[in-house]
């Protein structure tokens, strides 16, 4: 393997993640593909890389997102260093995204926040 192709997350509403995807972390949608079982829109990154999917299931059962749950548990993006986290958080903060202070961890600082959703995302500065 050279690499992860792309990420899809379930969401609950197709077109509010995408916008908020794009307003928050600067995705931009590329493809849509919609059917009888799904609503889908493939975003990109202005840096080429990471290529996530949204996916709203027309049989959906409801439900918020909860980590504890068989599947995804989070999700991190990289960025270069913690003075990069700090202008992430001023800029979350800026937009109203609740997030946790920056912590240091032991392989480098985090900074957490949630989507739409409630899913777990992390901007991560790798030591």
């Amino acid at each position: 393997m050279t690499g992860v192709s792309h990420l899809s997350l379930s969401v609950r509403d197709r077109d509010a993640s995408v916008r908020w995807y794009g307003d928050v972390l600067g995705f931009s949608p590329f493809a849509q593909v919609d059917n009888d079982e799904w609503l889908e829109t493939i975003c990109v990154h202005p840096a080429g890389q990471p290529i996530l999917g949204f996916q709203q299931h027309r049989d959906a059962t409801g439900g918020s997102f909860d980590h504890r749950r068989t599947g995804l548990d989070h999700l991190a993006f990289q960025v270069a260093s913690r003075s990069e986290l700090e202008e992430w958080s001023a800029k979350l903060a800026g937009l109203g995204v609740t997030q946790s202070p920056i912590a240091e961890t032991e392989w480098g600082p985090v900074l957490c926040f949630r989507d739409p959703d409630g899913i777990q995302l992390e901007l991560f500065a790798m030591a």
